[in-house]
């Protein structure tokens, strides 16, 4: 815990060092001047450009370019860049022990709940029956795609993955299944 102190301080004291994270574009993808979809697009990020992240906002990430500033759907950036040991993340991961290729140690996904809201979470029996009576028969399915004129379609099964090498497997898409 000491070697991080005095690791912390001693990035703190580089010069010309950014304490915001940084980031490179994993696609292109525009820059938007407050963090939704249908917000103005103030400008464009291509795969590969170097961004600073300054903050997170949801599923969006404020981020700013030498060309831009703004913000960018969350899985359109991928956090870090390639370890020179000249930035103040690169010593903290080095402290941490996540240097290097194998440092992501977790997802990304977004689904409207935090960490507060799942503690908190109690069951709602009322909710439950509000939710159930929302339920359609598959009669009642049919006539409203009878009104919307809305046709059945059959969509084939994907071709099985090819076998791997020396896989003795029964060919089966399900470990264990039939063919």
């Amino acid at each position: 815990m000491h070697i991080l102190r005095i690791l912390t301080f001693a990035a703190l004291l580089l010069p010309g060092l950014s304490l915001a994270e940084v980031g490179t574009a994993l696609k292109n993808d525009q820059v938007r001047a407050e963090p939704y979809s249908d917000a103005r697009v103030t400008g464009s990020i291509t795969r590969n450009d170097k961004v600073e992240i300054l903050s997170r906002n949801g599923a969006w990430l404020n981020i700013k370019t030498s060309k831009t500033k703004g913000w960018v759907r969350l899985l359109s950036v991928k956090r870090g860049t390639a370890s020179t040991g000249s930035s103040a993340s690169d010593v903290l991961n080095m402290a941490s022990g996540r240097s290097g290729t194998g440092k992501v140690v977790a997802t990304t996904g977004v689904r409207g709940l935090n960490e507060e809201d799942l503690k908190s979470a109690k069951f709602d029996e009322a909710q439950v029956k509000t939710l159930e009576g929302y339920t359609q028969s598959s009669h009642q399915g049919q006539k409203f795609a009878a009104t919307r004129s809305l046709k059945a379609a059959k969509l084939e099964y994907l071709p099985a993955p090819a076998q791997a090498a020396g896989n003795t497997s029964s060919g089966s898409p399900v470990p264990g299944g039939a063919k």
